[in-house]
């Protein structure tokens, strides 16, 4: 559609302030953003609708309109509702870069203005398409009678009897139609999921197919600020942030007509997203604050008013003040060119939720910074209680990453790594400093185990384990081939599993009996093995130094 059309329809409320020789451009999308440089969010052609919550003084307006006409968008719509007129230096800095400029009229939704370039773009659909954007508002309303994407869910159900759910990169649950029957169960979720990624990295153009069982799924993304494919400079930027729709069709017999409307839905969708995550920037703000008191080495005193007042921003009604624990997270690529510390970011933000929780908004209350790689989360905890065996509960390592570990690892491929460490939890602020260091002394341990997807927690610190990371490679193969390949080149000649038997010894604490009865042997015959091992290597297995040396040796082999 053309610029010139939107003047003519009365009920979008807009006013031209300028660009009268440029309304025969073209207008390919719709965008609704408040951020400073949503640049990356943009693919050319856009109608970019805005607040002007981004403006602080005058100055920012040039900057804003820059970036807008380098990302090639066709015009600039600016609410009149939270500054009643358009500032004078928009309207001059739109002039000087040839954008056209309208102002939306306080009483016009841009969700009315959206809705109305959607039908218009996509032209001609099947009467299930009208269906679902004549009905566009309530999606897009936040009050009782919206509901974000639950309700999109149920025009599909209830207008095209589609199954549907929209799913976060690590699997979890964030809306479901309620004419979709029960709710996915978790590990169908996570298969979903990793698909989307697997897929998402080889390239292959959506919508996705997998086929579960009896019943096949088409995945479709969801994609930040509804932007096309190519605008992000590599995928590798969002892969592990964007949501999905999981439809329960196959969409390979479906028409133009019903890809372009899911096409469409999925953009809808992404208004939520972006809602979400601009919600989450204060929390982000309050992250860094805290974190930058920290780092510098702030009084305690003056680390502790500021976590006074984020505390009630982080969790609503707290009386008291929340214990903390910190996570530090990386994700790392082959050849480092993709800066990952946004991405660690996001990615913090989604696996610290309950796994079990529901919903787009169910993160509200971690904060999370980034810088380079590395994405700190200051998490906080109502209440920490005391486990049995003495040590306080709160964030567990593995647990973490216990149900998101096979998505990541499809959307990581072969060039990607995820790390992450976790912190005790502190009561003060005094102990937030260490509680940083210990979490990202914790990461460098994951970091140094295989694997796409490792973490490692504060309770790993005071173990000899801590020192195994920072041995250097040569020396750890040298070291576990003297003391190890004599056995298993025995082994492999005679069958005698001595390795297995110089573990479960050095396991029992040098225990005839509980090995033998641990291996199911007589205990002469685990004698006998045990003395073969020590001829083999001339060790002895009776030496603490001895034992020591083989328990270091399996655990670097």
């Amino acid at each position: 559609m053309r610029l010139r059309a939107l003047l003519d329809t009365d009920a979008l409320g807009l006013r031209l302030l300028g660009g009268e020789d440029e309304l025969d451009r073209t207008v390919r999308g719709v965008m609704t953003t408040d951020l400073r440089d949503p640049s990356r969010y943009l693919s050319g052609g856009e109608l970019v609708l805005t607040g002007l919550a981004w403006r602080r003084d005058a100055e920012d307006s040039d900057a804003f309109v820059r970036i807008l006409v380098q990302a090639g968008v066709a015009a600039l719509a600016a609410g009149e509702a939270e500054l009643g007129d358009v500032p004078d230096d928009l309207v001059l800095a739109c002039a000087r870069n040839r954008l056209p400029l309208f102002a939306v009229h306080e009483s016009v939704a841009f969700a009315t203005i959206t809705e109305h370039v959607v039908r218009q773009v996509s032209g001609e659909r099947a009467g299930d398409l009208a269906a679902v954007v004549d009905r566009h508002r309530r999606m897009m309303t936040s009050g009782p009678a919206g509901g974000g994407p639950d309700v999109v869910l149920d025009l599909l159900g209830s207008d095209l009897d589609l199954r549907a759910w929209v799913l976060s990169p690590t699997g979890r649950l964030i809306a479901g139609s309620k004419t979709a029957g029960p709710a996915l169960p978790a590990d169908v979720c996570a298969k979903l999921a990793a698909e989307h990624l697997a897929a998402t990295r080889t390239g292959r153009r959506g919508p996705h197919r997998l086929t579960l069982g009896a019943t096949t799924y088409s995945l479709f993304p969801v994609r930040t600020g509804g932007r096309a494919p190519q605008a992000s400079r590599d995928v590798r930027e969002t892969v592990l942030s964007d949501w999905l729709l999981a439809v329960e069709a196959d969409a390979r017999d479906w028409p133009e007509e019903r890809l372009d409307l899911l096409q469409g839905v999925t953009q809808l969708i992404s208004v939520e997203r972006d809602r979400r995550d601009a919600a989450r920037s204060v929390r982000r703000r309050l992250a860094q604050e805290v974190l930058e008191l920290v780092q510098t080495g702030a009084a305690p005193a003056e680390i502790a008013a500021r976590l006074r007042v984020a505390a009630p921003v982080l969790l609503p009604g707290l009386g008291a003040a929340p214990h903390w624990q910190v996570v530090v997270a990386r994700v790392e690529w082959d050849g480092g060119d993709v800066e990952g510390g946004a991405v660690a970011q996001s990615l913090l933000e989604e696996i610290l939720v309950d796994p079990l929780a529901a919903g787009p908004e169910q993160s509200d209350r971690i904060a999370v910074a980034h810088t380079g790689d590395e994405a700190i989360a200051l998490v906080p905890l109502p209440a920490v209680s005391t486990e049995h065996d003495g040590s306080e509960a709160g964030i567990l390592a593995d647990a973490l990453l216990e149900s998101v570990r096979d998505p990541l690892a499809a959307g990581l491929d072969d060039d990607g790594r995820v790390t992450l460490g976790v912190s005790a939890a502190v009561h003060s602020a005094e102990g937030l400093r260490g509680a940083l260091e210990e979490a990202r002394h914790a990461r460098r341990v994951a970091a140094a185990r295989p694997g796409r997807v490792c973490a490692a927690g504060h309770q790993e610190l005071a173990s000899h384990v801590l020192l195994l990371p920072f041995v250097p490679d040569d020396v750890r193969r040298a070291f576990t081939a003297r003391l190890l390949d004599p056995l298993r080149d025995y082994d492999r000649r005679h069958r005698a599993e001595l390795i297995p038997t110089l573990e479960a010894f050095l396991d029992c604490d040098g225990s005839w009996t509980r090995c033998a009865t641990r291996l199911h042997l007589h205990v002469n015959t685990l004698r006998y093995r045990v003395g073969r091992i020590e001829q083999l290597t001339s060790r002895d297995l009776s030496r603490l130094e001895d034992k020591l040396d083989f328990f270091l040796a399996l655990r670097m082999s």
